[in-house]
């Protein structure tokens, strides 16, 4: 008999779903089958796969340890050097500075030194996480930021701000995320993009489709021009919604692509940014967040602002491109 204790992280979920990520190496039917021969129980009581879970409930399950152990999976928590920055924390989120190079998920070449990794190295540091068998629980990011895109990721270090903030994300409008970026051209003036796009099948980029075109995804970004001269413009980009590659495409739609941006901008002039700047990649970086109408566990941050200062390479650029502007 394995008894568990439920924790707060582990509550508010149908208890298959508990048991699937727990026993995340058994096969499915086993742990239905488990709930057939009523295997399973809570406080003592014989439950189906339905059962939502409370803090404090106790899960007894008939099943030997050695199995328990061959069904689950240690937490991967790797000892690596912090590289963000901490821009706001308390104890159900953290708000991060990510620098440009560092991936926010691993990938096919990179899996280990990740921003999320470096997230958990941390919070186990500190003593915020836990890394026992039987959580299943595991802080993660909200969103993501392109590798050489720089700046805000938010993180949520509980289950209950982790579904919020997930919640908060698609219903749009309750928080506000901006970008600064230097852009090709002059922007006259603010304006209101919208358009309709799809992912590239085996390809890491978008392109533009129309509004009734299968899969199309709509997107909507507001530029605002901070500074302009007449090749260059500094401008704050907010995203309404928040597709792959957004700032990039949109701005490059109109003729004012993004500078650094080997996807989908001006290879002249990224060529003319690199040898006089070094600059290797897209000059964006998420640079504020504003809680907006924030809900539930986090309804607390109403009306908080982040901000994240520019890095050193763009702040060098901006200064030599926009240096003779008043």
């Amino acid at each position: 008999m394995k008894k568990i204790v439920i924790k707060e992280n582990d509550t508010n979920q149908r208890i298959d779903k508990y048991l699937k990520k727990l026993l995340c190496n058994a096969p499915s039917n086993f742990i239905y089958k488990m709930f057939r021969k009523k295997d399973i129980k809570i406080n003592g009581k014989k439950v189906n796969e339905k059962y939502i879970l409370q803090k404090d409930d106790i899960l007894e399950m008939f099943l030997y340890d050695d199995k328990f152990n061959e069904f689950t999976k240690e937490k991967d928590i790797y000892d690596l050097k912090r590289e963000f920055k901490v821009l706001y924390e308390d104890q159900n989120i953290l708000i991060v500075d990510k620098p440009v190079g560092l991936l926010v998920h691993g990938d096919a070449k990179e899996n280990v030194n990740t921003l999320s990794h470096q997230v958990l190295s941390y919070l186990k540091e500190k003593g915020e996480l836990d890394v026992g068998r039987e959580s299943t629980f595991t802080p993660g990011p909200v969103h993501r930021l392109d590798r050489n895109t720089s700046g805000i990721v938010i993180f949520g270090k509980t289950l209950a701000a982790l579904q919020d903030l997930n919640e908060m994300m698609k219903k749009r409008h309750h928080i506000e995320k901006s970008y600064m970026t230097i852009c090709k051209g002059k922007l006259t003036k603010q304006q209101e993009l919208v358009g309709y796009v799809k992912k590239i099948d085996n390809e890491d980029r978008v392109r533009f489709v129309k509004k009734d075109d299968k899969d199309a995804l709509m997107m909507k970004t507001i530029v605002k021009p901070i500074r302009t001269t007449n090749d260059f413009s500094l401008v704050e980009v907010k995203i309404i919604t928040g597709r792959m590659h957004q700032i990039r495409i949109h701005l490059s739609s109109i003729d004012h692509p993004v500078i650094g941006d080997r996807k989908y901008g001006d290879f002249a002039l990224n060529k003319q940014m690199k040898q006089q700047f070094g600059l290797n990649n897209q000059l964006l970086h998420a640079y504020k967040i504003n809680f907006v109408d924030p809900f539930g566990s986090l309804s607390y941050l109403k009306g908080k602002i982040i901000i994240c200062s520019k890095p050193t390479q763009f702040k060098k650029i901006e200064k030599s491109l926009f240096e003779s502007v008043l």
